[in-house]
């Protein structure tokens, strides 16, 4: 399972790019996310938590795989 996460960095990264940004006006949508959380902003409901968790996992597995591809050549 771990090799497969490392070998599919391209995947996590188109998927950053489209569902992990998406959609893109005014502001990436997990930036407008991520400033709501760090300023204390964010009305904890369950379909914002589920928002937040749809649009941050593609960046969870991109920088998950990418530390496996630095671990394994190091």
């Amino acid at each position: 399972m771990i090799d497969i996460i490392r070998r599919r960095w391209m995947l996590f990264l188109l998927a950053s790019l489209t569902l992990g940004l998406a959609p893109f006006t005014p502001e990436p949508h997990i930036w407008e996310k991520i400033r709501w959380i760090t300023r204390g902003e964010f009305p904890m409901q369950a379909t914002y938590v589920f928002d937040v968790f749809i649009h941050g996992v593609p960046w969870l597995f991109l920088i998950f795989s990418l530390l496996l591809n630095l671990k394994r050549r190091n």
